[in-house]
């Protein structure tokens, strides 16, 4: 018998962030999470998105054996300012039982209907910055710190449940060595002198703090047209400056001004922390940290993490500036391979500007949906 118990104490919290740690316990290729960080993201006084959302955790138990879990997520923003009447879920994990599968996403949907919201979809996080998608190619890769693995099962258990494929992501690599500098180094020249645009780089990471609000609306204005965006609000900028600008190198972030000095475009690079993450099993003491700060500076794998372009900008060669950028930071640091994080699959004019490199898909993920009856 299935039992679903709704979590509300530290302790489990706890168990609901640990659960795959024995789910993928013999897995080469699961990255855990950092344990603490990813508690704190479901703390409703340390993570602002819960000021336009509304979460629920739940845990599925065997016995006194936890067997699954999900978090059914309500993004208000989205619900009323875009009129997506949408029941997200995400963090869904489970054994390979239809039962426990089954019983955690019943309870999304008995959560949509209370709510009078027409379809469930997932697994998606709380916003764009979140983790998305169930894994269904690449089951073989090594993941990353920004993306959800998953057993092949998932995918059977969701169209066994009459989910259907909703959205596609696609993930490429390419060998550092497939840069050809010759692709960019005469446009970025070109550019800079046609459109009076400059780039500023970075060695400090509180150097790049002053700017960090005008990226975050950049971010807004770029990728408002892709489908299930939701902004970023002010009062989440500072949570998402102190998650995630501390673990990227600031040599790393690149941002490309007007004559006015208006941030026009900027890029995010990631070092890959896979490898160590596995090593610390989500624990960043007594010297999971020390081990953190070893891969931010030597890690030979990166992640392209974001890339903004102002609209008024795009289409105009701006990237060539970006890729010139990163190629002149890169070049002595022995960088093996390039990662891009999931794009839309039809999202094509992202996917033009890597052709010169020659990307390798190595990776399919997708968001499933029902209808809320």
């Amino acid at each position: 018998m299935i039992t679903i118990k709704q979590v509300h104490t530290k302790k489990e919290f706890k168990a609901f962030v640990t659960f795959p740690f024995s789910l993928y316990k013999d897995s080469k290729y699961w990255v855990p999470p950092i344990i603490s960080q990813e508690i704190k993201t479901f703390d409703k006084n340390e993570n602002p998105v819960f000021n336009d959302a509304d979460a629920y955790f739940f845990l599925a138990y065997k016995g006194n054996e936890i067997v699954g879990r999900v978090a059914a997520i309500i993004n208000w923003l989205e619900v009323k300012n875009q009129g997506e009447k949408k029941m997200r879920f995400g963090w869904f994990d489970y054994i390979d039982d239809l039962d426990v599968s089954k019983a955690l996403l019943d309870k999304v949907t008995e959560i949509g209907k209370q709510n009078n919201l027409e379809y469930t979809e997932g697994p998606v996080g709380f916003s764009n910055l979140d983790k998305v998608g169930v894994l269904t190619e690449g089951f073989d890769v090594l993941g990353t710190m920004i993306t959800w693995y998953n057993h092949p099962y998932y995918v059977t258990h969701l169209e066994k449940l009459n989910y259907r494929p909703e959205k596609e992501w696609i993930e490429s690599r390419f060998p550092f060595s497939n840069i050809n500098p010759e692709s960019f180094t005469k446009a970025n020249t070109l550019i800079k002198k046609r459109y009076q645009v400059s780039v500023r780089n970075f060695t400090h990471t509180k150097d790049v703090m002053p700017y960090a609000d005008e990226m975050f609306d950049l971010f807004n204005t770029s990728y408002a047209s892709l489908a299930s965006f939701v902004e970023i609000t002010d009062i989440q900028k500072a949570y998402f400056k102190k998650k995630f600008i501390s673990f990227i190198n600031p040599e790393y972030i690149k941002f490309v001004f007007d004559k006015d000095d208006k941030m026009i475009a900027f890029a995010i690079l990631m070092p890959s922390f896979a490898r160590v993450l596995q090593e610390i099993k989500g624990k960043l003491f007594p010297f999971g940290f020390l081990k953190m700060l070893k891969a931010k500076k030597e890690s030979k794998d990166i992640i392209f993490y974001l890339i903004g372009i102002a609209p008024e900008y795009q289409n105009k060669g701006i990237t060539a500036i970006i890729f010139n950028e990163c190629y002149e930071t890169l070049k002595n640091k022995n960088i093996e391979n390039c990662i891009r994080t999931p794009e839309l699959a039809d999202n094509i004019a992202i996917q033009q500007i890597w052709k010169h490199f020659d990307p390798e898909i190595i990776k399919r993920r997708k968001t499933f949906r029902k209808e809320i009856e």
